[in-house]
């Protein structure tokens, strides 16, 4: 591939290298350049021994300084190179013949004349980087002259004490350039500087032993025997080929290493995801500064690239040569994978082998991933045709009730909900017309209209061959043209909308060349949310689309009259028994009875509720006569009984002396077992009779049955309290209490609703509020709500009282905190009432 144009900047290497980096570079750059200026002006000391005259001396230090260059090697750390030459040999040398001021400028030039050739020999064009190098080496040399210099002085050149002076000169200039390749290549990828020093060190530190050892005998060489530096020669090329093996070695494990690290990475589930972790992969293995990736599939190509991290310029990242093979898994193109190495002069045939296996690896992966991918596709699309409609789109009917039903349960349990069923006129005219392909056509169109009209709140499935249903909230039904004034009623709301979709499915539609209009037949239900199921919604729809037929008429609606069985009704007693098998179906709502001057605590009434599984919590009305009719009384008022009793034992044990009511079934009261039920629930839960009231009707009270008279009479001797509960609206309210001792009367709340604007009711409620004292048994009003209430009741002398205007029902685990509060409140002088949440019966 050819690498697009860059700019001057980029040709001189500056545009991909960090901030930090050129910044350095700067440095280096100044300091070598005041190294050379500084050495250059200093006098030139006259060293007995020096076997050659300053300025030969000056030259000769300069070829060597550029033979050690050319006769270096280059390795690669990374994505970068770092070069070992014979530098450490040229110093030491250098200093015997030149004087030490002067070699700094010796080595710039010698350096740069070789770099100048390697750069035109090799390809290398990076500006930057080679004045980077070349500063680095004269800084280095001018480091080790001075050290030299300061230990050596003007001792003559045979002296022992030059070869100490020597050896500590070689090792500043391997500090002072180890230092800088480290803090180059840490400032410019960003690298841990640990691993860089030892991997600079493991390549650097071997061949500066032996270039010290080769300078040193150079130099009593040069001072003994001249012609002895002939041998020299083998024994450069046997060290040269020594450190280029040793370097080899540890790039080619390091290679393979990482190699092995990066196939393991390879395994994906996306073609992108392998993509990414294979040129990621490839930047580590091969040390590249840019990889590209081509895939070839069989709807085109697609390409990914992956430049190193900390590159900042794109086009940094060609800088070297690129390598290409073709992926292939057997014998079938898979892609290409592109990999732009470091250097120049760094490709080998290894490279290219080692990117061959890597692309094989990569088709693996790649392959694998799109076989996932394509498993994925086929199971996602098999999973969409199982609650999809294959020729509309819409969901289908099970769809329908799977995503229906939590919908309806999201919402509040006595919000309506409608089902639309609509059933297409005539569809058997159509096919046999125009043939099912047109059949279908016409189904799609009507599909795409109403999914057009459907509202954020509402669900469209396609319920059967002619058939569509649409779900809705009824709130979400009403129009603008709505009154203002109050709530649109939920059935002609949704017959309104019905109409509408009547109308709008009527809009003309051509199919096949034939303009045709579609008419529907609608039957609609609507029920609370907490009421019913989609399917059961679903099936009184087609009741009502049937009698819709019937009459003749466009839109029908459900008639629960005309509806000869309830599913819900037949199901109920068989939800009752999977509801005493579960432990959190059956449930007690809680609701203190208080002093109505002090709001302390007085009495907890236990309202049961069931926490249906479908249809959400139900009161006691849709259940208790179903229950009382059944076998399954005994074991829903041992349950009862059970729950409130342990609700009970919690309040107790925090310190709170009140008793647990209970509203009795007159069944129970016919079953002369009950008081032995009762007694065995006290016996089981450790609770005193006396903190059990059992609450019982005026009709149950006056009853002429003598075993309701012996059963009562048998609870109230075990020391269980009885109370009458909605005194005042039977028709022998004073006979019941006359007939019948009891322990509390309980005034009913149709007569506290009334109290303030009735003085019939007022009357009502004075009556039984002294009837109570006279009697000496609790008086306690139902259903208090506004503080109106609560103040007329307190000018009527009436002791207690319930009803949200001090606590609403909840559930038994926030009971103990509500009576703690309220008992607070009480013995701190508070009367301020709790507020409801809303008002409504307990």
């Amino acid at each position: 591939m050819k690498p697009p144009p860059r700019s001057r900047l980029a040709a001189v290497g500056l545009t991909g290298r960090p901030r930090p980096v050129r910044i350095l570079t700067a440095v280096v750059v100044i300091a070598a350049a005041a190294a050379v200026v500084l050495g250059a002006f200093q006098p030139v000391r006259p060293a007995d021994g020096r076997p050659l005259a300053p300025v030969y001396g000056v030259c000769v230090a300069a070829v060597l300084a550029a033979i050690a260059q050319l006769a270096g090697l280059r390795f690669r750390l990374g994505p970068d190179a770092v070069s070992v030459s014979w530098a450490e040999a040229a110093v030491v040398v250098g200093f015997v013949l030149a004087p030490a001021g002067w070699l700094p400028a010796a080595t710039l030039a010698g350096t740069g004349a070789a770099w100048l050739v390697l750069a035109w020999f090799t390809g290398l064009r990076n500006v930057t980087e080679i004045v980077h190098l070349i500063a680095s080496m004269t800084l280095g040399v001018a480091g080790a002259a001075l050290v030299t210099s300061m230990l050596a002085g003007d001792v003559p050149v045979h002296s022992a004490r030059l070869p100490l002076a020597l050896m500590a000169g070689a090792g500043t200039y391997l500090l002072i350039t180890f230092g800088l390749v480290v803090l180059t290549l840490m400032l410019h990828r960003d690298a841990h500087p640990g691993q860089i020093a030892t991997r600079v060190l493991y390549a650097k530190l071997p061949m500066t032993v032996g270039n010290l050892i080769v300078g040193l005998c150079a130099v009593y060489a040069l001072i003994r025997e001249p012609l002895w530096l002939l041998a020299f020669g083998p024994v450069l090329w046997l060290l040269h080929r020594t450190y280029r093996f040793h370097l080899r070695a540890a790039e080619e494990r390091r290679m393979w290493e990482a190699f092995a690290a990066a196939t393991a990475r390879l395994p994906g589930t996306s073609e992108a995801e392998v993509a990414r972790a294979g040129l990621l992969g490839a930047l580590d293995v091969f040390g590249a500064r840019r990889a590209e990736l081509e895939v070839r599939t069989g709807h085109g190509c697609r390409r990914y690239a992956q430049d190193l991290p900390g590159l900042l310029d794109a086009t940094g990242g060609r800088s070297g040569p690129a390598i290409t093979r073709t992926m292939a898994l057997s014998g079938r193109p898979v892609g290409e994978l592109t990999v732009w190495l470091a250097e120049p002069g760094l490709p080998v045939p290894r490279d290219e082998a080692a990117i061959a296996a890597y692309g094989e690896a990569l088709a693996g992966a790649l392959h694998d991933a799109a076989a996932h991918q394509r498993i994925v596709e086929v199971e996602a699309r098999a999973a969409h045709d199982r609650v999809h409609d294959p020729l509309t789109g819409l969901i289908n009917r099970a769809s329908l009730g799977d995503e229906g039903d939590p919908l309806v349960r999201a919402l509040d349990r006595d919000r309506p909900v409608a089902l639309l069923l609509l059933d297409v006129v005539g569809f058997g005219e159509v096919n046999s017309t125009l043939g099912h392909g047109g059949g279908d056509e016409v189904l799609r169109l009507i599909a795409d209209r109403l999914s057009g009209l459907i509202r954020d709140t509402e669900l469209i499935g396609r319920t059967g061959d002619d058939e569509f249903a649409l779900l809705a909230p009824v709130a979400t039904l009403a129009d603008s043209a709505a009154p203002a004034h109050g709530e649109p009623s939920p059935l002609p709301t949704a017959l309104r909308r019905a109409r509408e979709l009547v109308e709008q499915l009527r809009v003309p539609m051509e199919v096949a060349g034939v303009r045709l209009s579609i008419e529907v037949t609608v039957g609609v239900a609507v029920e609370r949310a907490g009421q019913c199921e989609v399917g059961e919604l679903l099936r009184r729809a087609s009741l009502a689309t049937a009698r819709a037929k019937e009459l003749g008429v466009t839109v029908g609606t459900y008639d629960s009259a005309q509806d000869a069985s309830s599913t819900d009704r037949l199901a109920l007693l068989a939800d009752l028994q999977d509801a005493f098998a579960a432990d959190d179906q059956i449930m007690l709502h809680l609701q203190p009875a208080v002093d109505l001057v002090t709001s302390e605590p007085t009495g907890v009434e236990a309202l049961v509720r069931w926490r249906h599984p479908r249809r959400g919590y139900l009161s006691p009305a849709e259940f208790l006569p179903a229950v009382e009719r059944s076998e399954l009384l005994i074991p829903f008022t041992r349950r009862v009984l059970d729950l409130a009793l342990a609700a009970a034992g919690d309040w107790t044990a925090n310190g709170i002396d009140v008793p647990v009511s209970v509203n009795v079934s007159a069944r129970s009261l016919t079953d002369p077992t009950f008081p032995a039920q009762v007694t065995e629930a006290l016996r089981r839960h450790r609770t005193p009779a006396s903190r059990l009231v059992l609450e019982i009707t005026e009709s149950v009270a006056v009853s002429e049955q003598e075993i309701v008279d012996e059963v009562l009479a048998r609870l109230r001797s075990s020391g269980v309290q009885v109370s009458l509960d909605d005194f005042g609206t039977g028709f022998s309210s004073l006979a019941s209490v006359t007939r019948m001792p009891v322990d509390e009367i309980k005034i009913d709340r149709s007569f506290v609703d009334e109290m303030i604007d009735s003085a019939a009711a007022g009357a009502v409620v004075r009556g039984a509020v002294e009837l109570g004292a006279r009697l000496g048994v609790r008086v306690v009003a139902e259903g208090i709500e506004t503080i109106e209430q609560r103040a007329a009741l307190i000018a009527l002398g009436c002791p207690s009282a319930q009803g949200y205007h001090f606590c609403k029902p909840m559930p038994a685990d926030k009971i103990v905190q509500a009576l703690s509060q309220l008992a607070r409140s009480a013995s701190g002088g508070n009367v301020t009432p709790l507020r409801a949440d809303d008002a409504s019966t307990a």
